[in-house]
């Protein structure tokens, strides 16, 4: 019976697999057509800070076809990626406690959130004042023409730069949840974690002062957002000691036995299935 109920979760994830693949796929279908367009709508920030005439070169023979699918392949991921986590959370809740599942689909919610919020401060802010600054500062002898495959590389570390950097406060969160670490810890490390912002600002961006502090400065105010909110979520509950003399029952919190009564009935519901 484990066997059949192992090649039935095989099955199900496979299915909620292919109905993702398959969203993706209908969703890209759709934006082919205008693959062109969204990647000109990419550009906007680099061609406001470019001089009046100046456009974007590209030195592939097959560029000019590849990167807008790229960016169409982009999109379209971002669109079903609501879609794509709720058949992830539909295959994993059957196997949640109940107050599991109270605390993961708020997070799964706001890390998607946080990760759209971290692109979209990226693409309207962060792109417009590093363009501008790094135009201005060109010397007047050169012609600027980027590279449309060398900007798309540039555009999605930048993005995923900023959308992992806004997650920030979910990874604080889910420290102090688990036990890992406590908030006062969290705390005495503050000026380490500030260290640790800066190098990894310079990495991951541009070698320019602007770009280091528009990633850096705002993942030190969103650490201190995860330790505001980590107050109100609390430490998951300790298990008691397997050393302890006498029964564990009796040392069992009211959550323990309401997740043992959670876990019985999955059971039993899994048992009637098959």
């Amino acid at each position: 019976m484990s066997e059949d109920t192992f090649i039935s979760h095989l099955v199900e994830l496979r299915d909620r697999l292919m109905r993702a693949l398959i969203a993706f796929g209908v969703v890209l279908l759709v934006l082919i057509p205008f693959a062109s367009g969204l990647y000109d709508l990419l550009a906007t920030p680099m061609m406001r800070a470019l001089p009046e005439g100046s456009k974007m070169i590209a030195t592939g023979v097959v560029t000019p076809f590849l990167v807008p699918v790229k960016v169409a392949m982009m999109v379209a991921f971002v669109l079903t990626l609501p879609y794509t986590l709720f058949q992830a959370w539909s295959f994993v809740a059957p196997g949640l406690y109940s107050h599991e599942k109270r605390l993961v689909l708020p997070l799964v919610v706001a890390s998607t959130l946080l990760f759209v919020i971290g692109i979209a401060f990226c693409y309207f802010f962060v792109f417009n004042t590093v363009f501008h600054f790094i135009n201005q500062i060109a010397p007047k002898s050169i012609s600027v023409a980027p590279d449309i495959e060398n900007y798309l590389n540039f555009v999605l570390t930048m993005f995923l730069a900023f959308g992992l950097t806004f997650e920030t406060p979910i990874v604080v969160v889910m420290l102090t949840r688990m036990g890992i670490v406590t908030l006062q810890q969290l705390r005495e490390v503050r000026p380490y974690f500030i260290v640790i912002a800066f190098v990894i600002a310079a990495i991951v961006t541009p070698p320019d002062v602007v770009s280091q502090l528009l990633l850096a400065i705002p993942m030190c105010l969103l650490f201190e957002v995860g330790l505001f909110a980590a107050r109100f979520v609390g430490s998951r509950p300790r298990a008691p000691d397997s050393n302890d003399d006498g029964d564990n029952d009796a040392y069992r919190t009211a959550d323990d036995a309401a997740q043992d009564a959670e876990l019985d009935r999955i059971e039993a519901e899994e048992r009637s299935r098959h």
